[in-house]
């Protein structure tokens, strides 16, 4: 990400019979174009236990009354695969709280990216950012390979939040603590996202930039006080794949805008929880069919 990055979001619902089930995933994506725009969302749904975004993969936990007040995960950091075709193709690896239901306004995540430059080459930053503000760079050298804790923490009632990560590699620890009076804890996430550019009328995803395959591991959220692995059975997890596609909603918080589809068929599937749910791979597909 970069900064003046602002992300968006909505969930449509599938309704079987009174019980609405939350499928569709909002396209949360950094903006790395204009300041001044605002990211426009979009997602498709299909049936079944699994949701398929439109540039997320992952897995996102939440349920009905319970205030997630901290997420983390570990780990190593992929390399991006870039040439000359690559140009401007981005992948980024972040875990966050907030911004998955419907009703979000808000969301609070740290990551990394590994992404192609504009001359091919890849490169690599961490970042964090509390939606709607901008997105933040973090001062901390990231290398393909390094082993990367990150942390989202809702301090004093969600009124401060520390964003923390570790580059255990290098032996290196940066820590935020940023006041943030609209926080969002219906949800925790661990993703891994094709961001956007946008414009003041349009925003674009852009290409997937080929990782090859990143393993979240020692992943733990804790809701409502008690600490669990995305399989808690007191939670929902969905776990979601990423088919690039287009849409033509609009999502908080600027107006209904075309979210437009990449110019490549690259594509994200999250693979099963580990036994005890503290681990998936996400893996980086050249071709997938559209959302």
């Amino acid at each position: 990400m970069q900064a003046g990055a602002v992300h968006a979001a909505a969930l449509p619902r599938l309704w079987l019979g009174a019980l609405a089930v939350t499928l569709g995933l909002l396209l949360l994506s950094p903006q790395r174009a204009l300041a001044a725009a605002r990211i426009v969302r979009a997602a498709r749904v299909v049936s079944g236990a699994q949701s398929i975004s439109s540039n997320w993969s992952g897995y996102a936990v939440t349920s009905p009354g319970v205030s997630y007040t901290s997420a983390t995960a570990t780990w190593k950091q992929p390399a991006a695969s870039c040439d000359a075709g690559d140009a401007g193709a981005q992948s980024a690896f972040w875990v966050g709280l907030g911004g998955y239901i419907e009703s979000s306004q808000s969301l609070e995540q740290i990551g990394v990216d590994s992404d192609c430059s504009p001359s091919g080459h890849p490169e690599y930053y961490a970042w964090y950012e509390l939606v709607p503000a901008a997105a933040v760079q973090l001062g901390i050298e990231i290398e393909p390979g390094n082993t990367v804790t990150v942390s989202v923490n809702a301090l004093d009632g969600g009124t401060t939040i520390e964003l923390q990560i570790i580059d255990r590699s290098r032996r290196v620890r940066v820590t935020k603590l940023v006041p943030f009076a609209s926080a969002d804890l219906s949800s925790a996430e661990w993703i891994t996202e094709a961001p956007s550019e946008c414009s003041p009328d349009a925003c674009r995803t852009e290409p997937l930039a080929d990782f090859g395959s990143v393993s979240f591991t020692r992943i733990a959220a804790r809701g409502n006080g008690l600490g669990g692995t995305i399989s808690d059975p007191s939670w929902f997890a969905d776990q979601i794949d990423l088919r690039p596609g287009n849409s033509f909603r609009g999502y908080f918080p600027g107006p209904d805008r075309l979210d437009g589809a990449p110019d490549s068929a690259a594509g994200a599937t999250a693979g099963a929880l580990s036994a005890i749910g503290n681990a998936f791979t996400v893996d980086w597909v050249a071709d997938m069919a559209p959302a």
